[in-house]
């Protein structure tokens, strides 16, 4: 898997991430293994976990199998903190060094290689929330730091800051959602990290499931959107409008002999300022399928033709 600089920062990762939300609750410990195992083996060196991922089991499956099962310094282990266990923000110096330190036990790690911000919290000053950030790295409890689900005005005020006095931590990723059928990131967030030198590291690259082409004709037994608690993540990607990008994304997939999947992820990996969009995966199985997308360019027509389509998606109008 090729790699690709994490921003103006010096950091390399995978232009590929493995997203762990799941782990511990819809994918067992074994199945988590063998992900990982896969993914090191495809090449690939980016893992995102967060604190909040299955009341923190998804750090600590990780931690486990970073001691036992592959090489931990062959990874570049990425976590999140901002968010408590009964979902209210806090982005308070002392809630995010206590959740790091936290963090960090669960894993059995002296450091985590990138630190974000889950999300924007309005009720702590940016100042104070971004002081953590700098305590983080001075401390060497993470070598970078970056934000997630913030806007674009959060993003460049985070990395102005940041980069307005020598010594403090710059911001060198932003996490978002981001796929064919969700572009609003677009207008201002995209331009926003290009020009603050952070790195995309888009979340659901295939539109929540739905650009595999998997719900085109109902929805499968044991899918996401079939799930009680999933239900209403999918559903608003299921209407007449994506429905229409998700057959021209087929009918690219058919044309060049590859799946749907494999185009919808070339597409936004391939996007200006991404470094890395995060693929999450139940199974062992899902991955490789994920895995095989590495080698697909899209063709300049293709792209083009994609990105005219996608142009009046719901999120993008």
């Amino acid at each position: 898997m090729k790699e690709r600089h994490l921003g103006r920062s010096g950091l390399l990762v995978s232009r590929l991430g493995l997203g762990t939300m799941t782990w511990g609750q819809d994918t067992e410990p074994d199945e988590a293994a063998a992900q990982l195992v896969a993914f090191a083996e495809a090449g690939g060196t980016l893992v995102d976990t967060a604190d909040v991922y299955c009341d923190g089991d998804s750090e600590r499956i990780l931690g486990a199998l970073l001691r036992e099962v592959v090489d931990r310094d062959a990874f570049v282990i990425a976590t999140k903190a901002a968010i408590r266990p009964n979902g209210r923000y806090d982005g308070s110096r002392r809630h995010l060094l206590r959740a790091l330190d936290a963090s960090l036990d669960r894993m059995d790690l002296d450091h985590v290689d990138l630190w974000q911000l889950h999300v924007y919290d309005p009720a702590t000053p940016l100042e104070e929330t971004l002081s953590a950030l700098d305590e983080a790295v001075t401390s060497g409890r993470a070598r970078y730091v970056g934000v997630s689900n913030y806007a674009g005005w959060q993003v460049s005020k985070a990395a102005a800051w940041q980069r307005a006095w020598p010594g403090r931590a710059p911001i060198v990723s932003a996490q978002l959602e981001y796929s064919l059928l969700s572009r609003d990131i677009e207008r201002e967030v995209v331009p926003a990290a290009l020009d603050a030198g952070a790195g995309l590291l888009p979340f659901s690259p295939l539109g929540r499931g739905v650009l595999t082409g998997k719900y085109r004709t109902g929805i499968p037994a044991g899918s996401r959107a079939a799930a009680p608690r999933f239900a209403d993540f999918v559903q608003p990607y299921l209407d007449e409008e994506c429905a229409r990008i998700v057959e021209s994304v087929v009918t690219a997939a058919e044309g060049l002999g590859v799946s749907p999947l494999s185009v919808a992820l070339a597409w936004v990996r391939d996007r200006p300022g991404v470094a890395a969009p995060i693929v999450g995966a139940r199974t062992a199985a899902q991955l490789e399928a994920i895995l095989d997308s590495e080698d697909l360019t899209l063709p300049n027509e293709i792209r083009a033709a994609l990105d005219d389509v996608s142009d009046m998606s719901p999120a993008h109008q």
